[in-house]
């Protein structure tokens, strides 16, 4: 069994904004293909389910999802809402940086409340018109409703943690985007700090100080995210799934698991399924 890959937009088109589709009910868990996606839902019960843990669907929700993570829908009553799918093409485009910003702040998060929704859908229904009027929606128009949209998500929703700007230039932000993008994770931040132009002391240095952790720590997030994904939603072995991983050794893939989570990879597998 693999895990399904599911790709909602055209590949000409970098950005998408539609109304979401009220038959949508219970979905397979799956990832989307190489997009970030925000969910914005003001009406609608049940669970979204974003690396197999559970957010409540309430009034005025808003759900993020990065490339890298696997979710699902068991929506219980008809959903009304919209959704935005951006690629990495429309953030090489833009003539504003603060959007990139923004994005990487936003998916710090998988859920957000919105305190007043008002604005938020005549955003969204003017941007539903501008991007389907420009067809690759890659104009200034479309970018400043984008802006707002984020802004506006932002400030209705939770303060940042650090209550403060994160610079999207930095080391460790841009050590992130590289780790998400990673179709196979390798346990080195020395291979990630070359791929940075820079030291692996340099990058443990710039993450202990914008994110308070080492940049070993932050690489083990992702390795051991994506080690829970492959066990609760693929059928591959314990040791194909170390090998995916860049664990030469199984007996040190289960250590290493063992080790952040307090649980054999086994026994986190028979505990979820």
């Amino acid at each position: 069994m693999s895990i399904i890959v599911k790709n909602k937009i055209p590949e000409h088109k970098i950005l998408k904004v539609s109304p979401f589709r009220k038959g949508v009910k219970v979905t397979a868990p799956h990832k989307h293909n190489s997009y970030f996606e925000i969910i914005y839902l003001a009406k609608g019960t049940g669970f979204h389910y974003i690396d197999s843990k559970a957010y409540e669907i309430v009034p005025n929700s808003v759900f993020f999802v990065r490339k890298e993570q696997l979710h699902h829908w068991e929506i219980t009553s008809e959903p009304e809402g919209y959704v935005a799918i951006i690629k990495n093409g429309f953030i090489g485009q833009t003539i504003d940086r603060e959007i990139n910003t923004l994005l990487l702040q936003l998916s710090r998060y998988a859920f957000l409340q919105l305190k007043d929704a008002t604005f938020i859908d005549k955003i969204f229904q003017l941007l539903v018109e501008e991007v389907e009027g420009l067809g690759n929606s890659s104009g200034a128009v479309a970018e400043g409703l984008l802006k707002a949209l984020l802004a506006k998500i932002q400030s209705e929703g939770a303060v940042l943690p650090t209550g403060k700007k994160q610079d999207t230039n930095s080391l460790c932000y841009q050590f992130r985007e590289v780790l998400s993008q990673e179709k196979q994770l390798k346990n080195s931040v020395a291979y990630y700090a070359d791929k940075l132009n820079t030291s692996a002391q340099n990058l443990n240095l710039a993450c202990k100080k914008e994110m308070n952790m080492a940049a070993s720590a932050v690489l083990s997030e992702y390795i051991i995210n994506e080690a829970k994904r492959l066990l609760i939603y693929t059928d591959n072995t314990v040791a194909e799934i170390g090998f995916t991983l860049n664990f030469n050794d199984a007996s040190h893939f289960v250590k290493y698991f063992k080790r952040f989570t307090g649980l054999t990879p086994q026994n986190y597998r028979a505990g979820v399924v």
